[in-house]
């Protein structure tokens, strides 16, 4: 089977996470949840991960309005990302 989502780059697994942890976030919420005092996260490089994410079938797209775009975990992504979860498990424990 292989490492679960090792076809995706950490950024687009971690918009995975905070997207399955979102009812229906928006691009911005989510650059929002990933954005940090150190980093900062530009247009360009959210948006073409998005719909990346959304090619391969690992997100959904809807529209909250004619302006914003809402985004959830599809069936495969939440199987992807819980089977990701089940193989850093086997790895990474805190006793």
């Amino acid at each position: 089977m292989g490492v679960p989502l090792f076809d995706l780059t950490s950024f687009q697994r971690d918009i995975l996470y905070v997207a399955c942890g979102a009812d229906e976030p928006s691009g911005q919420a989510i650059k929002a949840e990933l954005e940090t005092d150190d980093e900062t996260i530009t247009h360009g490089r959210l948006y073409p991960n998005l719909d990346t994410l959304v090619d391969e079938g690992y997100l959904e797209k809807g529209q909250r309005d004619r302006r914003t775009n809402v985004y959830t975990v599809s069936e495969t992504g939440r199987e992807k990302l819980q089977a990701r979860r089940r193989w850093e498990d086997e790895y990474v424990t805190f006793d």
